[in-house]
């Protein structure tokens, strides 16, 4: 992937959504990206509804998610 990595495309503040994960310089959190998909969007639909996300910081927030999963699947 070209560009930032994913790491620097997703972050964390506790000012910011109390603390989840966002995307970076946005109030659009990982979980609403995964809960539009969940209810049917596409990941153009998302684009369109928020043109300053990229398509490179929205397979950001899936990639963290996948990740994150994978982690709490070793603690079950």
């Amino acid at each position: 992937m070209a560009g930032k990595s994913n790491e620097s495309l997703i972050t964390s503040d506790p000012g910011v959504l109390g603390g989840k994960p966002v995307i970076a310089g946005t109030r659009i959190s990982v979980q609403l990206v995964l809960e539009k998909l969940a209810d049917g969007w596409s990941i153009d639909d998302i684009l369109e509804d928020y043109p300053q996300v990229s398509r490179e910081q929205v397979d950001a927030a899936l990639a963290y998610a996948a990740r994150r999963m994978g982690s709490q699947a070793a603690a079950w």
